[in-house]
């Protein structure tokens, strides 16, 4: 049963093969699926476009299945357009899946070059195919990692984005990563503190638990703000392993891509969007509220104008707030 009685829109499915992907150490297939939202009545012709991010351990295609409880993403869509709240959009949902369990869309020796891919390879493919988007008409939004994503996007890419709303999306590297290396060292040290021997037993087991995801999670962030191309699928960690001590040189790669400190180097980019969204909720688990704190203080102090919103929830199951979001990037790119 559909979530909403307003006209459906179409979803469509591409497959693009991404040849900025190729070589990614990983081993990840190149080929990547890419379902394409367009509403109801148009064929999406001179329609804005917007590219959805989606979080850590998710692809794209998450949000356009179905969903119990609750709207999809193009649920979601039918009914915000259909209502009249926003005007009509084309969306894209690229699926950026990686062997370390989800990607932050920046270019990485070891995970693959995935700015490239979206950028050069993904939006043209799209565009093309359904005659949306085009310059000053590329939204981008995302949550978690999608909303880190995001903000890097947003800051570094402003040639590209034309909008760009992040929901909770990573900022405050030492709040957010710090918290998690002394867990991440205990795991490993069931395998003799060897990253490839853990990766060969998670990949191995029938059931991935929560504390293996946090795992996965840092190993992810370490292949992509920081890869050594000679090590086992490019990881290394910013830490001693038996003393958890940092190393400076190796944290310092890290925080070079947080969008805390990214916001003082980069923040006066985003005076070149047409709008500028971001968020996160006053409890959540994983400190980002603090980093999300200073991007939104960074901007203001340069006069750089965007819209920063906190909400009474932590980081979990908070699409809801694309009601909010995705109004607000419609109507600034219509």
């Amino acid at each position: 049963m559909r979530a909403t009685l307003h006209p459906a829109g179409t979803v469509h499915r591409l497959i693009i093969d991404g040849v900025s992907l190729r070589n990614n150490l990983l081993g990840d297939p190149t080929a990547r699926v890419v379902d394409v939202y367009v509403p109801a009545g148009h064929d999406g012709t001179g329609l804005p476009l917007l590219v959805d991010l989606v979080g850590f351990t998710a692809g794209g295609p998450a949000h356009t299945n179905w969903k119990g409880f609750g709207e999809n993403v193009p649920e979601r869509l039918d009914r915000l357009i259909g209502s009249g709240a926003m005007p009509p959009v084309v969306v894209a949902f690229p699926d950026c899946f990686t062997r370390l369990g989800g990607n932050q869309y920046i270019n990485s020796a070891a995970m693959g070059n995935w700015e490239d891919f979206l950028i050069d390879e993904m939006l043209p493919a799209v565009e093309g195919r359904f005659g949306c988007g085009g310059q000053g008409k590329r939204g981008v939004f995302g949550k978690s990692s999608g909303g880190y994503g995001t903000h890097v996007h947003a800051m570094r890419r402003s040639d590209i984005w034309s909008a760009a709303a992040s929901h909770s999306g990573d900022a405050g590297f030492e709040q957010l990563y710090l918290p998690e290396f002394p867990g991440v060292l205990r795991a490993l040290a069931e395998h003799d503190l060897s990253i490839e021997a853990w990766m060969k037993a998670f990949e191995a087991k029938p059931k991935k638990s929560d504390s293996d995801t946090l795992v996965i999670m840092i190993l992810a962030q370490a292949a992509t703000f920081d890869p050594d191309p000679q090590a086992f699928l490019g990881l290394r960690l910013p830490v001693d392993l038996e003393t958890c001590e940092l190393i400076e040189e190796r944290w310092a790669n890290w925080l070079a891509w947080d969008p805390a400190q990214l916001a003082q180097t980069h923040g006066h980019n985003l005076a070149k969007l047409k709008a500028v969204y971001f968020d996160c909720g006053t409890k959540d688990q994983y400190n980002i509220l603090y980093g999300s704190r200073r991007v939104h203080r960074t901007l203001d102090r340069l006069g750089i104008a965007h819209r920063y919103e906190e909400f009474d929830d932590n980081h979990s199951a908070v699409d809801y707030r694309m009601d909010v979001s995705l109004p607000f990037l419609a109507r600034a790119l219509s």
